[in-house]
């Protein structure tokens, strides 16, 4: 097992390109089961989490090769309907194929999954959904079982809370459906909208993208296409924030500014320059001796992303002053508190709210800290770049999870964090 070692205190200078969204990519790599024969997908980051969806469409009978940034899979022999616990345990995305193969195959058996341990997480709303459009749910010995005879019948399905991956979940079941299917309070995020265009070029009819109310009139068949992953709007707000925390000046590459309204608008408030232009987003630090508090609440998008809740903590237990972070989507997402704790952070935790009292950049010091999910990792990281001294963080396969070549990234520009050995 690998650890991520960092000498801090020194700003960041220069370009980063940000690669394909992961939170994008896995479910237009599911939605290839829909319809046989080879799709190709553009912008594929090279993640664990990629990998472990990739070995889990092999178990299914799919094959597929990666050229650089390029996937193609032929999902044309897709002959097994389960997919178990040993793939489906590390990643919760993996229950994205619950759609894809009910509508394809008429049944589907998925371990329930996990990822990171933030939150329950639970997968009624698939099921719910699933169920309203015809399919006989069963929940045995940690699987879902489930299955129907011929194709599923379109039907109006509510969310009490707008879920992302139970959007897409259904999005793709109810492509194949027969008749209208039309999804209320679905999310907006826009991964969603990035699998719309997928699921429309393959010959799904599919109107209300960008909003959240989804109507979907099923077709008979769907065709292998040709598709673009967006950019990873969480890994260009991590890398911003990184920078805010460091003092310098960066310029984030192959991004869409418009995919981080709510964090951009927040980074101006704590005093940073920030310049849009085309797919670039420029951030100046540079002379600020002082980050200005401010409360974030975590919201389904375009509200702020819990995605990047961690991260800005870090970059508020810098600044000069007191802020509230209020986690509204996941109930577990402090366990960073801990770590940021050993590094000098002042942080005090009431239910789903954080009182940040920020220790100005020069109150953090390294330490050896663990990473306990994937967005923790990459705020550990954050708060090592900026501390004085050697920060050694564990556990790391929770950050390549998510983060595509980071040490080459931040050693472009220049900070010194290198892995090793635990």
């Amino acid at each position: 097992m690998e650890k991520l070692i960092i000498e801090g205190g020194k700003p960041l200078y220069g370009t980063v390109r940000i690669s394909g969204a992961k939170n994008a990519a896995l479910p237009l790599i599911a939605a290839t089961l829909l319809a046989e024969g080879i799709h190709t997908l553009n912008n594929v980051p090279d993640l664990r989490d990629t990998r472990t969806i990739l070995r889990l469409l092999e178990s299914l009978g799919i094959t597929w090769e990666r050229h650089g940034t390029t996937l193609r899979i032929d999902s044309t022999n897709l002959t097994y309907s389960e997919a178990s616990y040993d793939l489906v345990k590390t990643m919760r995305a993996s229950v994205l194929v619950l759609g894809p193969l009910l509508a394809r195959l008429g049944k589907a058996k998925v371990s329930l999954p996990g990822g990171c341990a933030i939150g329950a997480r639970p997968i009624d709303f698939h099921i719910k959904g699933f169920e309203q459009l015809g399919v006989t749910c069963r929940l045995e010995q940690g699987y879902v079982d489930a299955e129907i005879d011929g194709r599923m019948q379109g039907s109006t399905i509510f969310f009490d809370v707008p879920s992302v991956t139970g959007t897409e979940n259904l999005l793709m079941g109810a492509a194949l459906a027969q008749g209208t299917t039309i999804i209320k309070n679905a999310a907006r995020e826009p991964e969603i909208g990035n699998l719309v265009d997928m699921l429309t070029v393959m010959g799904a009819e599919i109107e209300g993208r960008g909003t959240d109310r989804l109507t979907i009139h099923g077709v008979e068949r769907l065709y292998a296409s040709e598709s673009e992953i967006i950019p990873d709007r969480i890994e260009a707000g991590t890398y911003l924030i990184a920078v805010a925390a460091t003092g310098g000046e960066v310029t984030v590459t192959d991004c869409n500014p418009a995919h981080l309204p709510s964090l951009l608008d927040k980074l101006r408030v704590a005093g940073m320059e920030i310049k849009e232009l085309g797919n670039t987003i420029t951030l100046d630090a540079t002379g600020r001796q002082k980050i200005k508090c401010v409360d974030i609440k975590t919201m389904p998008y375009p509200g702020y992303p819990t995605d990047l809740q961690a991260q800005f903590m870090a970059l508020m237990a810098m600044s000069d002053g007191v802020s509230i972070v209020h986690e509204t989507i996941f109930e577990n997402r402090f366990m960073h508190v801990a770590e940021l704790h050993r590094m000098g952070a002042d942080i005090a935790i009431d239910g789903h709210m954080a009182v940040v009292k920020g220790v100005g950049r020069t109150g953090f010091y390294g330490a050896p800290v663990m990473a306990t999910d994937l967005r923790a990792s990459s705020s550990l990281v954050i708060a090592g770049l900026a501390a004085k001294g050697r920060t050694e963080i564990s556990r790391i396969y929770h950050l390549e999870r998510g983060y595509e070549q980071m040490v080459e990234k931040l050693t472009a520009l220049g900070a010194t964090v290198w892995k090793e050995q635990e």
